[in-house]
């Protein structure tokens, strides 16, 4: 990092959304900041760009971002004044049935819990109590372990949070809620039989009632760049065009703030951490990969149930035991045939996306660690099931499996988009079992990416803690705990 005069007081390296949130956090104190991109534009999974054919713009990693718009932090912040803009589609969320039915996660939790039949109750007493103090809980759901603001509140969440998918599923009787349940825990990428997936379901479902689940118009990078925007206008420095391996290749700072998981970590500063620190480091787990397949389409995609086409992301894989099969295949190394597949499809809501009456969709499922199994059949096949002639719309495609996508974002090891599997061995102790999760044994280097807590999600909180952290070590300065929210 250099010795004797300090160049700038913080370097933040990766400028994902929790770089970027670190970098916005250290300038917002008055520090000189610089925030160091290894590719050519700034964004990490934010990124947006022509994959197929001229015209058709699609989101590198997702183009769905909840917690975007749920993160206590972005909140705070005056992005809408950078031309952030946030749209939302008619449904949250959508999951088809064979028989041409769906079940829907809409804005009201009233209209969702009915829908279930038999189950609203049983619904609104899992998801109403989230949904009714979101506003108290979320900046503890979205922290380090720490004393909760309110104990009482939290306790009550975690009970049923830390308990796995499988479990709470069978207070469900009907087909419907079971399902549009699978859809919601399988986004915790690992195995439904695992404790704390149902945290991943009860979290994603309230913020669909509280905020929606919206798209970025003009597409993910639309986010990045609005962060990056306000970072610079406070008078942050941003280098592009630097993929950094170790840190002498840094100016000399004060404080050094690594956007990277453990892997990338023990590569760039392993000289600087302790043995016991590099150990645990080397035993940290990647979960499962996606393997994404991104469309140039001449039509909507043709869902059977209306409520699809509506919605801004799609949940295909029928029954909460079809999809629990195949996330335990594939947590196994095994591929599935039929697996899970998360769709979205921003064009039916964002017309900047495609040509004049043209459309983008894409699609991933999960798959082992490092597959290199091209599973494009296989997640074609599953919207067909869904919605018959898809095919037929489909003008040109772009596949990426998990080594193509690990080769475009480092921090996306094997394919794992969350930065380590969030299991319970993982949920606070993410990358490894100390005081601060967020410090390591280096004096003055953090860790500020999805390999911390909170875990994965474009919400910045975690480069918003670990920024907090390390002004508050090595610059003596406490900021509020909570920002103030932009109204």
């Amino acid at each position: 990092m250099g010795a004797g005069q300090k160049e700038f007081d913080a370097v933040i390296v990766g400028s994902g959304p929790n770089g970027l949130a670190a970098a916005i956090t250290m300038q917002q104190a008055g520090l000189s900041v610089l925030l160091i991109e290894g590719k050519a534009e700034i964004g990490g999974g934010l990124r947006t760009a022509e994959l197929t054919l001229p015209g058709f713009r699609h989101d590198i990693c997702s183009a769905v971002h909840p917690m975007a718009v749920a993160s206590p932090f972005f909140q705070s912040l005056p992005l809408a004044a950078q031309g952030l803009e946030f749209i939302q589609p008619g449904f949250a969320a959508a999951h088809p049935f064979d028989d041409g039915t769906a079940a829907v996660l809409s804005r009201s939790l009233a209209q969702t819990a009915k829908s279930l039949g038999a189950d609203e109750q049983v619904y609104l007493d899992l998801i109403g109590p989230l949904t009714e103090h979101w506003d108290k809980l979320v900046a503890d759901i979205l922290s380090p372990l720490t004393i909760p603001s309110h104990p009482l509140l939290m306790a009550q969440f975690g009970c049923k949070a830390l308990r796995s998918a499988e479990s709470i599923s069978r207070k469900f009787s009907t087909r419907k809620a079971k399902g549009l349940w699978a859809g919601m825990t399988a986004h915790a990428i690992q195995p439904l039989s695992n404790l704390t997936t149902a945290a991943i379901g009860m979290v994603l479902s309230a913020v669909g009632h509280v905020h929606g689940w919206p798209i970025p118009k003009g597409g993910s990078s639309s986010v990045a760049a609005a962060l990056g925007a306000h970072f610079i206008s406070l008078g942050g420095k941003i280098q592009t065009g630097l993929m950094v391996k170790t840190l002498d290749e840094l100016p000399a700072a004060h404080a050094v703030l690594l956007d990277v998981t453990p892997k990338q970590l023990l590569e760039i500063a392993g000289d600087k951490l302790s043995w016991l620190y590099q150990r645990q480091l080397r035993k940290y787990d990647y979960g499962m990969g996606v393997f994404k397949v991104d469309w140039a389409l001449s039509d909507p995609i043709p869902f059977t149930a209306e409520e699809t086409r509506q919605a801004g992301t799609v949940h295909i894989g029928n029954t909460f035991g079809e999809i629990a099969h195949g996330e335990k295949l594939s947590s196994a190394n095994i591929h599935p045939e039929q697996p899970f597949v998360l769709l979205a499809q921003p064009s039916v809501f964002d017309a900047s996306r495609a040509p004049e009456d043209k459309h983008t969709a894409w699609a991933y499922c999960h798959v082992p660690n490092g597959s290199y199994e091209d599973m494009t059949a296989a997640i074609e096949n599953q919207v067909e099931r869904f919605a018959p002639g898809f095919k037929d719309v489909i003008l040109d495609k772009h596949v990426m499996n998990t080594r193509q996508i690990e080769a475009y974002n480092p921090n996306y090891i094997g394919g794992d988009i969350n930065g380590g599997i969030i299991n319970l061995a993982q949920l606070y102790t993410r990358p490894a079992l100390r005081i601060s999760p967020y410090r390591t044994s280096a004096k003055g280097i953090y860790i500020c990416s999805s390999s911390t807590p909170p875990g994965g999600g474009v919400h910045g909180m975690c480069g918003y803690h670990s920024a907090r952290q390390a002004l508050a070590d090595v610059f003596h300065m406490k900021i509020p705990h909570l920002p103030q929210k932009i109204e």
